[in-house]
């Protein structure tokens, strides 16, 4: 199944013989140099990747390699589901996303189908809004009114909680997908290297930045103000020894939307602890300087959601922590769009807090933007984004 925005076919096909005729110049710029990718992220990746596929010549960079530790894309795990609210946008672009992991997974260990679970309050109108986007779309999914019933794990206080489980999707292993990604467009032919490249001056050959949360440093002119990059805490902890209803095969990829909080999280893969985070905007960082060691609040307000949702969890020992970064746009829309000043330099990124899952999509969407000179869905163009954050997408 292939995406393509309603708008971007419709502008498309209102081209003209002559903007048919600077696109094919276009076209021939772009393919007459090396395009060069600035970011070995899961957004960078994906985009080299399909670039290459389609014949493109390649050079992929980035400042410490790909998937590095500093990177947002560089932890352990992330989830993918296809539940959107009513952003079908999004749904289907998780849906052609996870038939691309799903094949470049064959042969490699990076994706794990826990399902997912969404849990929500009956009268959240959020939820049942992607009950319907669900449907409509064509997800396998299934209601579970009384959860504690099913995942005896958890304490629902809560009798209006229910969940909305896809058992398709579950856990991507974030780091080791990043650098299969790239060590495949390499295998294809793309050029790599480590190293630094800046903005300024912009370079004359086509160029993608896909730099996550050092895109405002790098366009602080452009950027600066519409892309916000914030510290976010993760925590893994050891269930108790022997205890088996934590583990992938008993409980799945979690989500919390009935909570303020936003926790969410992931069964003890590979014996790496229960992970446990809160989906909400930290403090603003600064992604060169970040300390990234946990906070002690931080810590004790995950021992107490513990205590309150997973009572065998109350006492586990903390086994791992991550300090990292999201970086999103002001409506949590991704960026995916050309420079307003310079042709051939394209801009990727807005993605932290729930855009790894879309990466395949988003490449894909990005190399057709690129090498058949389309305009960038509304969504995803840079005119959208505001200066003052408004969280939209969850």
């Amino acid at each position: 199944m292939s995406i393509t925005p309603a708008s971007v076919c419709a502008e498309a096909a209102a081209a003209n013989a002559n903007t048919q005729t600077v696109t094919l110049d276009f076209i021939g710029f772009i393919m007459a140099h090396d395009i060069t990718v600035v970011g070995a992220g899961a957004f960078g990746v994906w985009t080299a990747w399909h670039l290459r596929r389609a014949g493109a010549p390649v050079r992929l960079i980035d400042a410490w390699g790909a998937g590095h530790t500093r990177s947002s894309s560089g932890g352990e795990t992330r989830i993918i589901r296809m539940g959107y609210g009513p952003d079908e946008i999004y749904t289907r672009l998780a849906m052609r996303s996870l038939e691309l992991w799903t094949e470049f997974n064959c042969g490699r260990d990076l994706f794990h189908r826990t399902g997912v679970l969404w849990m929500a309050r009956a009268d959240d109108p959020y939820s049942s809004a992607t009950a319907r986007t669900l449907a409509s779309a064509g997800v396998d999914f299934e209601t579970v009114p009384d959860l504690a019933r099913r995942w005896p794990q958890m304490r629902i206080a809560d009798p209006r909680v229910f969940g909305i489980f896809e058992p398709r999707g579950g856990a991507l292993f974030a780091r080791r997908a990043v650098a299969a990604v790239a060590a495949d467009t390499i295998r294809m032919g793309a050029a790599y290297e480590t190293a630094v490249m800046a903005a300024d001056p912009l370079p004359d050959g086509p160029t993608v930045f896909a730099c996550g949360p050092w895109l405002p440093k790098l366009f602080p002119d452009i950027l600066g103000s519409r892309i916000f990059p914030t510290r976010q805490e993760v925590f893994f902890f050891a269930p108790p020894p022997g205890e088996a209803r934590f583990s992938p095969a008993a409980f799945p990829a979690w989500i919390d939307f009935a909570d303020p909080r936003g926790p969410y999280g992931l069964p003890d893969l590979e014996s790496r602890g229960f992970k446990l985070a809160f989906d909400r905007h930290g403090p603003a960082i600064d992604p060169d300087t970040l300390d990234r060691r946990p906070t002690p609040e931080g810590l004790a307000e995950a021992r107490a959601f513990l205590a309150e949702r997973f009572p065998a969890l109350a006492d586990a020992p903390l086994t791992e922590t991550r300090v990292c970064q999201y970086e999103n746009t002001s409506s949590g829309d991704f960026l995916i769009d050309r420079h307003p000043e310079r042709a051939g330099i394209f801009l990727i990124g807005g993605g932290s807090g729930h855009g790894f899952k879309h990466a395949p999509a988003v490449g894909e969407l990005a190399a057709s933007m690129i090498l058949n000179n389309q305009p960038p869905d509304p969504r995803f163009s840079l005119a959208t984004k505001a200066t003052a954050q408004h969280r939209a997408v969850w």
